[in-house]
């Protein structure tokens, strides 16, 4: 992955990390990369975008207490860029894959849906949202 940032159909796009300190995460990579980290509001809540060159490389955000809770751990979620959510996830499903989270919007970013797919392993499936491309270049 060379530029998450403008990515056709069918190749990885985004990167999230779901931390369950997401705050010594940010910290971690600004050290250890260089990675600078900038809050954007979403869908009532908030997540971190990770930028490397002023360019927008992935996110970081807190794990909910329900899901730490259930001993689920830190984890990267990488995104494949669709031309739309919906159409993929029913592709998906037809072909063995197993839908984990229904596509939804994250305000003002992406349509998202997250799927195991016919190995199980997870992958997010990213339908950019056209004024996000204008504004930050990624899709």
């Amino acid at each position: 992955m060379t530029h998450l940032g403008k990515t056709d159909a069918g190749r990885f796009c985004w990167l999230d990390l779901a931390a369950t300190d997401a705050e010594s995460a940010k910290s971690f990579y600004k050290k250890l990369f260089g990675w600078t980290v900038h809050e954007q509001a979403a869908n009532g809540g908030s997540f971190t975008r990770l930028r490397s060159s002023d360019e927008d490389i992935g996110s970081i955000y807190q794990l909910r207490k329900a899901l730490l809770d259930k001993g689920i751990s830190s984890h990267w979620t990488p995104y494949v860029r669709v031309d739309n959510v919906e159409d993929a996830v029913r592709r998906a499903a037809s072909l063995g894959g197993t839908i984990l989270v229904d596509p939804f919007a994250v305000s003002g970013v992406a349509r998202i849906a997250l799927m195991l797919d016919a190995v199980d392993a997870v992958v997010g499936l990213w339908e950019p949202i056209e004024s996000n491309i204008k504004a930050n270049g990624h899709g």
